[in-house]
């Protein structure tokens, strides 16, 4: 990527202007005894063109799999007018708009990403973005705690249908604020919340109820009857999606009778890259009550003095930047270019573009199970209905079966033992649009093969 560094003699002039003598001047508050000194571990510096070749062996020691893999991040095709857009000076270089007045093109940029995230969701309000999925589950959990008129019960139902790491995450973020997490349990045979066996259980009053659609192994849960049986028992319920699926599945919005009262997830589906773990950005909606408990910024249209169109910050509380102890979160800034990719995708594509795409990964993930399903020992772990991902049963264990198919360079999916008891055997599996019949035919071969050696 381009870069333009400053000059010795324009850093000289700037610390002029300042009035000091170096850069370790401006740091001179900071007392000797806080002060690391060297980093070790830190290499020595290198130039430009040691750091590009560096990058370069890095990415290219990546590879490029074929991918079977999914858990929350998944391979779809970009059009490659997002990210051309995407990286122009303009968009590559905006930041946080503090200054309202002066950032008009990037408040209209998260004015119509928010505009899109509330149509697939069918909720009232978006955010501008939160830091990833994981932890816009998390704010979601402390909002809805805060958003109770008669005070939260310092308690949430979280399936363990729900990802891994999201509850991993969620768990770290609540618990110093003693909110307690109790885990509800997946039918064995179905794959999603029983919400017969929900009804049968002695609980506690709580808070809210998390709904994950699909669920983590890719198994589509019983979300009308859930949403309903939460409302009854006066909790909100806090939707975890996949916003892909949006595009053919019913909105968070008209779940049950009257809908979750918070939807939240990863935006990476939406034109973000599997570039080595991310980063990627998390969304979070929420019906018009709930509004001033929404962490993050709103951005709304308005018009000025001269009757002209303009954007603004329309709510974000200053405590998040200067009293934090009173903040509604210290959520305080937003991923910028990564939204900014993904409003351009959901432009770009527009919504049959992404019902094509979804119905697309759906057929492949059919195609997917019955390739899968042909070979001897291998079996559906679960029955019920999914989206494009499912969990596979093995003869041997899963992690035995990902090292030796990396070797052909295929990630044949995610292994979920260390996660669920009992599932050593158990390989998450998925397949978008971006499959094709011979790559699905490869990966079974593979597999085949692997599984009688």
């Amino acid at each position: 990527m381009p870069f333009v560094p400053h000059t010795e003699i324009d850093v000289a002039e700037m610390l002029k202007v300042i009035g000091v003598a170096s850069i370790d001047d401006l740091f001179d508050e900071i007392p000797a005894a806080l002060q690391i000194g060297e980093l070790a571990a830190v290499p020595a510096g290198m130039n430009e063109m040691a750091v590009s070749r560096l990058l370069r062996d890095r990415a290219a020691a990546d590879g490029a799999p074929l991918c079977f893999a999914g858990g929350g991040a998944y391979d779809h095709h970009i059009p490659a007018a997002v990210w051309a857009i995407a990286t122009r000076g303009e968009f590559y270089t905006a930041y946080t708009p503090y200054q309202a007045e002066a950032s008009q093109g990037t408040l209209q940029l998260i004015y119509e990403f928010q505009t899109a995230m509330t149509r697939l969701t069918g909720m009232a309000v978006s955010n501008a973005s939160m830091y990833d999925g994981a932890s816009a589950l998390a704010e979601a959990v402390l909002m809805a705690e805060r958003s109770r008129k008669k005070g939260g019960c310092r308690r949430v139902l979280i399936p363990k249908s729900v990802h891994p790491a999201y509850r991993k995450v969620v768990r770290s973020l609540v618990g110093a604020q003693h909110i307690e997490l109790v885990e509800v349990d997946f039918d064995a045979v179905t794959g999603h919340v029983d919400i017969a066996a929900l009804k049968q259980m002695a609980l506690p009053e709580f808070t809210a109820l998390v709904i994950p659609q699909p669920n983590y192994f890719g198994v589509l849960e019983a979300i009308d009857a859930l949403t309903d049986w939460a409302h009854e028992r006066g909790a909100l319920v806090i939707a975890v999606v996949n916003p892909m699926t949006l595009a053919v599945l019913k909105a968070p919005g008209q779940w049950g009778g009257n809908g979750a009262d918070i939807a939240c997830g990863d935006g990476q589906p939406l034109g973000i890259p599997m570039a080595s773990g991310g980063p990627y950005f998390g969304f979070l909606c929420c019906r018009q009550e709930l509004l001033r408990n929404l962490p993050g910024r709103i951005v709304g249209r308005t018009t000025d003095l001269d009757g002209k169109p303009g954007f603004v910050l329309t709510l974000q509380a200053r405590e998040q930047h200067i009293r934090r102890a009173k903040a509604t979160s210290n959520i305080c800034t937003n991923q910028g270019l990564l939204v900014t990719a993904a409003t351009l995708y959901m432009a770009l594509v527009g919504s049959e573009g992404l019902r094509r795409v979804a119905n697309a990964s759906v057929a492949n993930a059919r195609l997917l199970a019955a390739a899968l399903g042909a070979i001897p020992g291998v079996t559906a772990r679960f029955t019920g209905v999914g989206f494009h991902e499912l969990v596979v049963q093995l003869p041997k264990p899963a992690r035995q079966v990902i090292e030796r198919l990396a070797e052909q360079n295929i990630l044949p999916g995610i292994a979920l033992g260390s996660d669920y008891v009992g599932c050593e055997n158990a390989l998450l599996v998925c397949a978008t649009e971006a499959r094709s019949e011979k790559d699905i035919e490869r990966y079974a071969a593979a597999l085949r093969v692997c599984l009688a050696e």
